[in-house]
Order: C-alpha cells, then structure tokens, then sequence
C-alpha cells in the first residue's frame, strides 16, 4: 500500500495563500532600512517561498488511475473426473453367517451353541 504524499487541493491553495500573505505583509526594503533586517526577510522569504513552491510542484503530481468499475475474476479451474466402470458380479452362492442360539437340553436348562445361518 502506498502512502499519499500530498493533499492535492487543499495544499496547493495554502502554498499560495503563503505566498501571498508573504508579499502583502513584508514591508519593501529602503536603502536607509538596516540592512541585517532586509538580508533577514530575505531569506525568510526564500524559505517561504521554496516551501510554497515545493508544495505546488508536490501537489502537480498526477493522481493514480482510478480502479476499473468491475473486475472479473479468473475462470475457476474444474476437474472433471471420468467416470468409473462398474462391474456387476452374480452371487457365486448362498452368504453364511454364524450365529449364537439357544439350545435346550430338557425341558428345564439350555446352553447356547455356534450355529452357521445361511441366507
């Protein structure tokens, strides 16, 4: 992300106010003024002047381009399986199972017993 360096409009119109207040406001120079005075606005006016200038030549910089009013995604990527071969055997026979059952003994006691149970 970048940072914004200038402020566009609002800057630009404080530079010049800064140059205007500095010319309407600084008294013009005489030669019978002291002269460390003038040599003093001077440079001040320099300063100021360099700092409205650096702000109108910062704030002429061309703003980025503005983003597209619609973005399309890329295409998603789909993978397309082919599909599998079913192979459908017949039954070779019955299928058998085990299972534990109650067997009686007499009429009275009972064990239980493994008995194959075929379907």
């Amino acid at each position: 992300m970048r940072a914004l360096t200038s402020y566009g409009l609002p800057r630009l119109g404080a530079g010049a106010a800064l140059v205007a207040a500095l010319f309407v406001v600084a008294p013009q120079a005489q030669a019978r003024d002291n002269v460390g005075a003038a040599i003093l606005g001077g440079a001040a006016a320099g300063v100021l002047g360099g700092v409205a200038a650096g702000a109108i030549i910062n704030g002429a910089q061309a703003a980025p381009p503005p983003p597209p009013a619609y973005v399309v995604p890329p295409p998603r990527r789909v993978y397309v399986e082919e599909p599998e071969t079913v192979i459908v055997r017949p039954r070779r026979g019955p299928i058998c199972h085990f299972e534990r059952r109650k067997v009686w003994l007499d009429d009275e006691s009972f064990t239980y017993k493994r008995v194959e149970v075929c379907e």
